[in-house]
C-alpha cells in the first residue's frame, strides 16, 4: 500500500512502534502478547504526525491503533485498511475461541469500535466490504491487496519435474488438508509446501511426493514461484475463505505463474476460470488433483494461464493501478 501511494506521488510518512520485527513466529495468544501490545500502544499514543498531513491511514493489523490515530489526526480524516475482522479470524476461521466465549465478544467489540472510529474503511474485496457493512455504518470502499512490483516480477520458467507450489500459513483458510489429499490422489506429481502454523501437525503423515519447508526468506519467494509448475491459492471452506484473495495469489499472478485456487465470490471479482486461473470448488481435493494434472499435462493451458494471469494483474492489481485507486479514495475524502 505504501509503495502504491508513493508511486502515485503521494508523500507517505510512517509512524510506527516496533513490536514483532526480527521474530520468525510473531504472534501467540497469551498475557505476554497482551502486555507487549499494550506497551506498544501506549508509546504510539505519544507519537505526533506532520502538520502538513492530509489524512492518516491505519493498516493491517491496526484494530487497536485507531485511538492513537484519532488522537494524532486532530480532526483530519482517518482511513482504516483492516484486511480482516479479528473475530472472524480467531473465532470463525481459526476457531481459537468459542463463538460465545468472553474472548469472542471482546474481539467483536474491538472490530466494531475500530471500524466505527474511521472516516473510511477500505476493504480488500467487495465480499469483505459487504461483511464489514454488517458491522459498521462507516463508509466502505474497496481496493485489492496486490503485490510488490519491485519484488514479484515476471520470470516464470518452470523446472522439471513439474512441481505444485503451496506457500502460506498453515491455517484453516488455506485448506492444507485439501492440498495433502490432492497430493495423495496425484502421487505422480511433486508438491512443495512452504510454511508453518496452526495445522502443521497434519503434515506428520504427508505422502512421499510432498516436500515441506517451514520457512523461506521473503526475498526468495519470487524464485520459488518462477520455477514452480503452478502455484496454489486457498481452498478452505470457512466463511472467511469466501471473502479473501490472499497475498500469494497476487504474487503468483505478478510472477506469471499459473494459479489454481478456490472458486469463491472474492476470487470471481478478479479471476476468470480457464483464462487467468483455474478455479475449483472449495474443499474439493479431487477437483484440485484434476486441475494440477491438467496443468502438468497441457503446456498450452499453462502458457495461457501464465499470460492471462499476468495480464489481469497488470490491468487490475499492479502498483500503478492500485496507487491511482488509493489516491482517488484519499482525494475524495480530503476534498
Amino acid at each position: 500500500m505504501i509503495s502504491c501511494l508513493r508511486g502515485a506521488a503521494v508523500a507517505v510518512d510512517e509512524v510506527h512502534v516496533a513490536v514483532w520485527e526480527n521474530e520468525l513466529h510473531r504472534w501467540n495468544a497469551g498475557l505476554s502478547t497482551l502486555a507487549r501490545l499494550a506497551s506498544a500502544e501506549a508509546r504510539l499514543l505519544t507519537r505526533a504526525v506532520s502538520a502538513q498531513c492530509d489524512a492518516l491511514i491505519v493498516g493491517y493489523p491496526g484494530h487497536l491503533d485507531l485511538p492513537a490515530a484519532r488522537r494524532a489526526a486532530r480532526g483530519r480524516p482517518v482511513v482504516f485498511n483492516p484486511l480482516v475482522s479479528l473475530a472472524d479470524t480467531f473465532v470463525g476461521d481459526r476457531r481459537r475461541f468459542g463463538p460465545r466465549s468472553p474472548a469472542a465478544r471482546m474481539l467483536e467489540l474491538v472490530d466494531r469500535r475500530a471500524l466505527a472510529a474511521a472516516d473510511l474503511v477500505v476493504a480488500d474485496t467487495q465480499a469483505h466490504a459487504d461483511f464489514f457493512a454488517s458491522l459498521t455504518n462507516t463508509p466502505i470502499d474497496v481496493c485489492f491487496v496486490g503485490a510488490e512490483d519491485a519484488v514479484f516480477r515476471p520470470g516464470w520458467n518452470p523446472e522439471s519435474p513439474f512441481t505444485v507450489l503451496f506457500v502460506g500459513k498453515l491455517i484453516p483458510l488455506h485448506g492444507i488438508e485439501v492440498v495433502l489429499e490432492a497430493a495423495c490422489l496425484a502421487p505422480e506429481l511433486r508438491f512443495r509446501i512452504i510454511g508453518s502454523g496452526q495445522l502443521e501437525h497434519v503434515l506428520v503423515r504427508k505422502p512421499s511426493n510432498v516436500e515441506h519447508i517451514r520457512w523461506v526468506d521473503y526475498a526468495q519467494l519470487p524464485a520459488e514461484l518462477h520455477r514452480a509448475g503452478c502455484a496454489l491459492g486457498v481452498f478452505g471452506t470457512t466463511a472467511k475463505a469466501q471473502r479473501v484473495i490472499p497475498n500469494k495469489a497476487f504474487q503468483a499472478l505478478a510472477c506469471g505463474t499459473p494459479l489454481v485456487t478456490a472458486d469463491t465470490p472474492a476470487a470471481r471479482e478478479l479471476l476468470a476460470d480457464g483464462e487467468s486461473a483455474l478455479l475449483i470448488p472449495p474443499g474439493d481435493a479431487a477437483a484440485l488433483a484434476t486441475a494440477v494434472r491438467r496443468l502438468a499435462d497441457d503446456d498450452g493451458l499453462r502458457q495461457r494461464l501464465a499470460v492471462g494471469g499476468r495480464s489481469t494483474y497488470e490491468q487490475r492489481a499492479s502498483e500503478t493501478v492500485l496507487g491511482a485507486r488509493w489516491r482517488g479514495l484519499l482525494e475524495r475524502l480530503v476534498h
